[in-house]
């Protein structure tokens, strides 16, 4: 018997109903005195579509992109733009059209815009009870064989944001932080904590590891330590939220932090020695996974051979995301549509964001000439030209680092529950393999490798 009474947005799909717009938090503007950029819609089409300048195929080399130290290869391991890609999970959703119609003032984010893992505690064991286990209600449900989130007779998948079954590698993570859930639920009840307080302190210890990881593992590889320094230290110049006033500024949601898009390699190697995959369609998602993901063939783990290297940022997609399956993207109208820099490139339009030029003029960053486009350069394009030249294809420039490093951290700030609001000078508890706590010691734990 059960110790406690046991009191779905698909990433693309403009068609499913749980995709439908719905009440939610607000978006807002990070620089509301800068205008609309305004380019012609089939000018971004013909940019991001096959062929196009943001279709990474033409200048592929594949004997050098699947070379760890040559080629398209970025210093990063291969796992953390899908990192990133969770964190997007669980701060932001619009599920409105790409092709607008839609008022800016009326976009709605159907999630809190908050750091708080809210993509897989849903409600709780209460209100999201088929996540848990029935006769344990302070663990997740796993499948049998614990490599997969329970799923219905249909196949699709029991999980707090259905966007992390995409595809095997957001999978794959998303599994890896219920099992460290889980791993933390049974510490606490080694350490006599109360079982009615178990699950709690469970969510909030597995909260605050991820979110110190946020501050202190991904961003400065993402954007440098000296920038998180500044931001922690001062505050955000530009996007400073009061506690419970924390929004998604549009310039983040649709510009800067589609960076990770520009990171995803042309293919994977899942385990040692195996073959390498495209991620799409090979490792599309929607149904129970027909492979395995060793996690140390993505991030870099003591001990261990280094890991694939996420690839160059330098304003190309590789042919899997110029042309998305039809389970990722749903029915659509244009065949563009399967390409995610088109997608991302017409989403940055119709919700009216500025231009890189522009962007950078007012943070007074240094001008971006090289790979820019005459009368202004879409943001998102922009951001990841300037990661290209400004820093070396490894870390975003001034602009995109300071929109991001500005907004994760503003949002924990936002949120009177995050340890950097309740206890900013917190230390993670859990093992660590190094002298520092990391990524890797959330999702693969010490004791197992």
């Amino acid at each position: 018997m059960s110790k406690h009474p046991a009191a779905r947005d698909h990433c693309l799909s403009l068609v499913r109903s749980v995709d439908r717009p719905t009440g939610g938090a607000r978006y807002g503007r990070m620089f509301p005195g800068l205008d609309p950029l305004g380019t012609d819609p089939h000018v971004l089409m013909r940019a991001g579509a096959d062929g196009g300048i943001c279709d990474a195929a033409a200048a592929l080399d594949p004997g050098a992109a699947l070379d760890s130290g040559a080629g398209d290869n970025a210093q990063q391991a291969a796992g953390w733009p899908f990192f990133g890609q969770l964190l997007a999970h669980d701060t932001t959703a619009d599920r409105s059209p790409i092709t607008g119609g839609v008022e800016t003032d009326a976009l709605r984010n159907a999630r809190s815009p908050r750091l708080n893992l809210e993509m897989l505690y849903a409600d709780g064991p209460i209100g999201s009870p088929y996540l848990f286990d029935l006769h344990d209600p302070a663990k997740f449900l796993l499948s049998p064989d614990g490599y997969d989130v329970p799923r219905n007779p249909q196949g699709v998948a029991l999980i707090g944001d259905p966007r992390n079954d995409v595809h095997l590698f957001s999978l794959s993570l998303h599994v890896a932080l219920l099992h460290a859930h889980n791993r933390i639920v049974d510490h606490l009840r080694a350490s006599g904590v109360p079982e009615e307080d178990v699950f709690e302190q469970a969510r909030v210890t597995l909260t605050w590891h991820y979110q110190w990881v946020v501050v202190h593992d991904f961003l400065p590889r993402l954007v440098g330590q000296a920038l998180v320094d500044e931001v922690l230290e001062d505050g955000g110049k530009w996007f400073a939220p009061e506690p419970l006033d924390g929004f998604i500024p549009l310039e983040f949601a649709d510009a800067a932090y589609r960076y990770g898009h520009g990171q995803i390699r042309h293919t994977y190697r899942l385990v040692e020695g195996g073959p390498e995959l495209p991620l799409f369609p090979d490792l599309v998602g929607f149904g129970p996974p027909r492979q395995r993901l060793d996690l140390t063939q993505v991030f870099d783990v003591p001990g261990r051979p280094p890991a694939q290297r996420a690839k160059r940022l330098d304003g190309r997609l590789p042919a899997s995301l110029i042309g998305l399956p039809e389970q990722v993207t749903g029915a659509v109208d244009e065949s563009a549509y399967r390409s995610l820099a088109v997608r991302d490139l017409l989403r940055g339009d119709t919700t009216g964001l500025p231009s890189g030029e522009e962007v950078a003029k007012l943070f007074g960053a240094p001008a971006l000439t090289e790979g820019t486009w005459p009368g202004g350069t879409p943001l998102w394009l922009y951001i990841l030209k300037e990661s290209e030249y400004l820093g070396d294809g490894d870390r975003l420039g001034p602009v995109g680092g300071r929109i991001v490093a500005e907004v994760l951290i503003g949002l924990l700030r936002a949120d009177p529950a995050s340890y950097l609001s309740l206890e900013a000078d917190w230390q993670p508890k859990l093992p660590a393999a190094g002298p520092t706590f990391g990524l890797t010691d959330l999702l693969i734990p010490v004791a197992s490798r």
